[in-house]
């Protein structure tokens, strides 16, 4: 079993925030915190160190305690580049990964990575119908592979963990916390829909 302290959890947060006008969406509110701060919880406690990949706001980030990290070849390229950043960084043998607009995952979610890894050297979340490639568990031993995917041109991140057949790991009882929000009416449609749930139980 992967101990905590062999572990790095990265939360992917450089995205340029196109669908919402820009705005840099790890830092909107959720249920009165930043959006990435719901992805921070799920790696407290279980990681060594937390790091965020962001190309902005930096400060913002770093306010609530990660080692904040830029994209290691500047522009903004995907979660791929975030990833690489990720993996250089990280001073332990695995990275988990997690995407900053994704705050329901389950706060199980390391410990589920880390147990079905199955001898591999990825694991990639599925919740049932579709692969979630951001939500992920890396050999940081795979950085080198990685650069030399990422120069060759590539940038989708699914044909990279074919490369290594990495697992997928069942998720489809919680197939609801990957829902992602790439738009300010997602995050307050979310919001309002939970506020009405929790005043509706007994």
């Amino acid at each position: 079993m992967i101990a905590p302290q062999q572990l790095t959890g990265l939360i992917l947060a450089g995205g340029e925030g196109r669908r919402m006008g820009g705005r840099d969406k790890g830092l909107a509110p959720f249920e009165d915190l930043p959006l990435f701060a719901h992805a921070l919880k799920r790696l407290e406690g279980r990681v060594s160190e937390t790091l965020v990949s962001a190309n902005r706001n930096q400060d913002a980030y770093a306010l609530l305690g990660p080692r904040v990290i830029e994209d290691a070849r500047p522009g903004f390229f995907g979660p791929l580049m975030g990833i690489y950043s990720g993996l250089l960084a990280a001073k332990t043998p695995w990275l988990i990964v997690v995407p900053c607009d994704t705050p329901l995952l389950p706060m199980t979610l390391v410990e589920r990575l880390v147990g079905g890894l199955d001898g591999g050297q990825a694991a990639i979340a599925f919740d049932g119908e579709r692969d979630h490639p951001t939500v992920a568990l890396i050999a940081t031993a795979l950085a080198d592979d990685l650069g030399a995917f990422l120069a060759s041109g590539e940038r989708k991140l699914g044909r990279w963990f074919e490369r290594f057949e990495a697992r997928r790991v069942d998720f489809s009882d919680v197939k609801e916390a990957f829902v992602n929000l790439n738009s300010e009416e997602a995050l307050k449609r979310l919001e309002l829909g939970r506020a009405d749930a929790r005043r509706e139980r007994p």
